[in-house]
């Protein structure tokens, strides 16, 4: 399900009452560049919509929730059909289970695709299935991003590059990774096969970020009910034997 990015930038631009030319200069593009992104004539890259949402005060989740979950007031599931047009009974998604064939898409820059997952009524992450394909990157122009979240992921096929900060590193099936996303940081895959993985960009909506801590990812000092990802988080570090020395 294929989401038209553009226009909903536009709707929230608007909304806000501010000038294309503002937001432009603001997250540092060209207003000719954001007036074809919000047309649909070309895609932004990774670190353009993320400094687009974050600028206009949206999540991704609000971003490719605008889709929304439920298969029959969309027209989706079973009433789209399967392979060569046959009636896809019972593949209707819900507040539960969603679709492969209901997944809202953000195509973006060089064939950098995102498939946001199930998130119910939970707004505690972000989980992406994320395709980068050859030659793929985060930025076309190799400039390192920073967004406010924790970031997660694990590479499930292909290779792909982490650059962040002053390091590198080489990602293949079976890597995962986590950091502070404020950090600068970039993705390419430098290779001729698609790399793929799954990420969770992890981030309180409810309150402006701060730091590492304000994500749950230090060593907790007290003992807290396990009441959100982000308790949950704290708690298995503390499980963790170099925490217990």
């Amino acid at each position: 399900m294929q989401l038209d990015v553009g226009s909903e930038l536009r709707r929230v631009r608007e909304s806000r009452k501010l000038s294309l030319r503002a937001v432009a200069s603001a997250v540092g593009v060209s207003a000719s560049l954001l007036s074809q992104v919000e047309t649909g004539k070309t895609q932004p890259s990774v670190s353009t919509l993320y400094a687009l949402v974050n600028h206009l005060g949206i999540s991704l989740d609000g971003l490719m929730g605008t889709a929304g979950t439920d298969s029959a007031s969309l027209g989706l599931g079973a009433a789209n059909g399967g392979a060569g047009g046959e009636p896809r009974v019972g593949r209707f998604s819900d507040s539960v289970v969603q679709r492969r064939e209901d997944n809202p898409i953000i195509e973006m820059e060089n064939g950098v695709t995102w498939e946001r997952m199930a998130v119910g009524n939970s707004a505690i992450a972000d989980p992406l299935i994320v395709t980068y394909p050859p030659s793929g990157s985060s930025s076309r122009e190799g400039k390192l991003m920073r967004h406010a979240a924790l970031e997660y992921g694990v590479i499930i096929e292909g290779r792909l590059t982490l650059r962040i900060d002053f390091e590198s590193y080489d990602l293949e099936p079976g890597d995962s990774f986590c950091f502070d996303a404020n950090r600068p940081h970039l993705y390419i895959n430098q290779t001729d096969e698609p790399a793929r993985g799954i990420w969770f960009v992890i981030g309180r909506r409810d309150q402006p970020y701060q730091s590492l801590a304000d994500l749950g990812h230090e060593q907790p000092t007290d003992s807290r009910s396990v009441s959100s990802a982000v308790d949950v988080l704290e708690a298995m570090k503390a499980m963790r034997p170099d925490a217990r020395r």
